[in-house]
């Protein structure tokens, strides 16, 4: 660590240093107590703030301008972006390059502009003197606390290189099974959405010209035609407050879900009973689960720490309820299989893979395999729910349409009976 701290600084007196001037916004009171704020220019943070408390101010809030601006123009920092870059240090550190170099590197390279800011301040921090984890603690938004850990646990033990790559590997898992699961939830989706709207056209502007044909008739219609027609006439009738009732209803429930942890949890206990995408979601909480958990316990960080981190990536409430349940456990003196098994969540043969893990002293090992496992399991189900997507629109269409179809034809076929 100390070479690499001497090249460091070999090439940071060598190299050209890329510093941009950012804007940050601030609130605070000055010297008489009156409260004040203003925007100031800093090419660091801590260089605004330390301007700040230089003129007398205490400051209580201070933010960078242009984060509040970087999706206004297309160009905002996105959880993959943050997995390249990691897999790039991670990459750049093995070959033998220091961190300073590197960021410097990709700060002149990248292609975003929000990006290079951030390196290039995050690269400034660290010349500064500042440790690496602190310097990206500064952005929350991008780095987390999971991340921050991990990094500051390569400080301590001096494989930095090491600990990019095991949150590489993380950050690209991570992101690979999100993507599979908005790709699961995408195709019911679709489904649904298709099938609303050719319902709506056909009883908006099909059903009302068979019915015009069929007041010429001046016979009785079956049963199903007159249940067909008359939901016609509703929604021609009252498409509009059907319409701002469906939207008020959305509004609500999303209002409610972002502010009522009742609403979140049942929500997320309602998913996972819902068949094939409940059994895609179920697996990629243990997935996420046991990937942070290998991750955290191989880098050094305690395995109370890496329950929290675990519980936090699940991304379900009755996984994080449980995770949570088996970290109090586990402070406690309870082995974490026994715990696991006390929630009544976690398959038999995860707790049977951790139970073996803990016993001989692999539990990374076998937390990564448990992880591989669950991973394939998810992408399998995600393929197999792919070649069943066809099929499926042309089941409902075929129902929602065919149904129509034969409410409409039905008087027809009386029509011989009402000529004579």
């Amino acid at each position: 660590m100390a070479v690499a701290q001497q090249r460091t600084a070999a090439n940071s007196a060598n190299k050209p240093k890329v510093k941009v001037a950012l804007v940050f916004v601030w609130s605070g009171v000055n010297r008489r107590g009156q409260p004040i704020s203003g925007e100031m220019k800093a090419e660091t943070l801590s260089q605004a703030k330390a301007d700040l408390i230089r003129q007398g101010i205490v400051v209580k809030k201070i933010r960078r301008k242009s984060e509040s601006l970087l999706s206004k123009y297309g160009q905002s920092i996105k959880p993959m972006d943050i997995a390249v870059l990691t897999r790039q240090i991670s990459t750049m550190l093995t070959a033998g390059v220091p961190l300073v170099q590197t960021l410097q590197l990709l700060a002149g390279s990248h292609e975003k502009k929000p990006m290079r800011e951030m390196l290039a301040n995050i690269c400034t921090e660290i010349e500064a003197g500042i440790p690496p984890s602190k310097a990206l603690r500064q952005y929350p938004r991008y780095f987390d606390d999971l991340y921050c850990d991990l990094v500051s646990s390569g400080e301590q033990s001096g494989a930095l290189d090491a600990i990019f790559d095991r949150i590489a590997i993380y950050k690209e898992k991570a992101e690979a099974l999100k993507s599979k699961i908005k790709k699961a939830l995408f195709y019911p989706a679709t489904v649904i959405i298709v099938a609303l709207v050719v319902t709506a056209i056909l009883l908006l502007y099909v059903v009302p010209e068979f019915d015009k044909i069929f007041k010429s008739f001046g016979a009785e219609l079956p049963a199903f035609t007159r249940m067909v027609i008359n939901l016609s006439h509703i929604v021609q009738s009252y498409w509009y407050f059907l319409a701002g009732a469906l939207i008020v209803l959305i509004f609500v429930y999303i209002h409610s879900y972002r502010r009522m942890e009742s609403v979140r949890d049942g929500t997320d206990k309602f998913i996972l009973r819902l068949p094939i995408v409940g059994g895609i979601l179920q697996k990629a909480a243990l997935a996420r689960y046991a990937r942070t958990l290998s991750t955290t316990f191989a880098a050094g960080l305690p395995l109370i720490d890496g329950l929290i981190a675990a519980a936090g990536s699940s991304g379900n409430a009755v996984y994080r309820k449980a995770i949570m349940s088996v970290r109090n456990e586990v402070m406690s003196g309870m082995q974490m299989n026994v715990a696991m098994r006390t929630t009544e969540v976690f398959p038999e043969m995860v707790i049977q893979m951790i139970m073996i893990g803990e016993e001989s002293g692999s539990l990374d090992d076998m937390l990564s395999k448990v992880a591989g496992i669950y991973e394939q399991q998810v992408d399998d189900a995600v393929d197999a729910l792919s070649s069943m997507i066809e099929p499926l629109i042309m089941v409902v269409l075929g129902i929602l349409v065919g149904g129509l179809v034969i409410a409409m034809y039905l008087p027809i076929f009386k029509l011989g009976s009402v000529i004579h």
